[in-house]
């Protein structure tokens, strides 16, 4: 992502050029000048120059309004990028018995749910250029989260994952149909075939739910060209179970017969050209990985926008208030200097102050000097 600034219309700041060249003409305009005796008397005062208050405000005010014409901008934009990658979607298994103990993490007890987050973690982790999707599954199966690159976002959802979520049960056809459903982009599609997905399947193993038979969504995977990597966690035998009161308490443990269905889950990766793995320790990880990197990779558009602020009223509103300023009192002074003309010796003039009369003669006499516009 880059931001900067810049102008639409910068050629409007050529008008600036012409405020050096209004100040040179009018420094060389000559100004009639009247010398008249006792003009200090008859004001009351000494004259004083004439305020460039009003040339000042001018000349700001079209400084503002030229730049308010080039329009600028400041533009935040998200560049779009062409990069490979694979879109994955995740199948995870939420059953109950994903509780079973027959693990271990530092010498204490984890359960098979516990066990497998970090292997998503990681999945998730050092796959910076996937897209990745997350389906889980119990009784029924559901969308946690679509396919997108957004891994901050996934990783917050993993942590989210937890027995319970959904109704009990194992619906590991519902649950790989879903995930095959999750890669149906028709522009992934060449000859029949998505190019670049893969589901993997984590799961303890026994369908005994749903409506999709395993072995059904296994040939809809490979009608469409679909991979898919099982993982089986859990040990086989008898692995402890926990029991817990009504109020999710911890109160003992119970013996359960691991079922995991290794063969099901073996004939699934045989039928799509995946693999089957153990989640038994973190050599799986590594293993699935080194598969997965040996498949065809996609090229798909990263994120891209473009997002334009205009700043021009900023200086448009300052501008057209200075120029108008600037305006009033060059207006004013020329009505002062222009006014009507008092008499020039005694009488009112046309102020609310009288015009003293002339001294009388003798000595000599003082002069000043009027400026007379032009």
């Amino acid at each position: 992502m880059s931001s900067g600034w810049t102008l639409a219309d910068p050629l409007w700041l050529l008008l600036l050029l012409a405020l050096p060249l209004i100040a040179w003409l009018r420094a060389r305009r000559g100004r009639t000048v009247l010398v008249i005796p006792f003009v200090s008397r008859w004001s009351g005062q000494d004259a004083v120059p004439r305020s460039r208050l009003a040339e000042v405000l001018v000349s700001c005010g079209i400084v503002l309004l030229a730049l308010a014409m080039a329009r600028p901008q400041r533009i935040d934009e998200k560049r779009q990028i062409r990069q490979n990658g694979y879109d994955i979607v995740l199948a995870i298994d939420l059953s109950g018995s994903m509780l079973a103990e027959d693990y271990e993490r530092g010498g204490d007890r984890v359960n098979r749910l516990q066990a497998i987050k970090p292997i998503v973690d990681a999945f998730i982790a050092r796959r910076p250029s996937d897209r990745i999707g997350i389906v889980t599954f119990g009784g029924r199966a559901y969308t946690l989260a679509p396919l997108t690159s957004d891994h901050d976002w996934l990783h917050r959802q993993v942590q989210r994952l937890k027995v319970g979520l959904i109704e009990d049960g194992t619906a590991i056809g519902d649950g790989l149909g879903l995930a095959v459903a999750r890669l149906g982009q028709t522009d992934r599609i060449e000859n029949g075939q998505r190019l670049g997905g893969f589901v993997i399947l984590l799961t303890d193993g026994a369908n005994n739910a749903g409506s999709v038979d395993p072995v059904q969504a296994a040939s809809l995977a490979r009608a469409k060209g679909i991979p898919v990597y099982t993982i089986a966690a859990g040990q086989d035998g008898v692995v402890p179970m926990p029991v817990f009161d009504e109020h999710g308490r911890k109160l003992g443990y119970r013996d359960m017969v691991s079922d995991v269905d290794e063969a099901t889950l073996q004939s699934i990766a045989d039928a799509t050209h995946g693999r089957y793995f153990r989640a038994m320790d973190s050599g799986t990880v590594d293993a699935a990985f080194a598969a997965i990197d040996r498949e065809r990779k996609i090229e798909f558009d990263a994120k891209s926008n473009l997002n334009v602020e205009e700043f021009y009223a900023w200086a448009a509103w300052p501008g057209l208030a200075l120029l108008l300023a600037g305006f009033f009192l060059a207006r004013r002074s020329r009505a002062v200097e222009c006014g009507a003309s008092a008499p020039l010796w005694g009488g009112k003039g046309t102020g609310s102050n009288p015009i003293p009369n002339p001294p009388q003669s003798g000595g000599k006499p003082p002069h000043s000097i009027l400026e007379v516009p032009a």
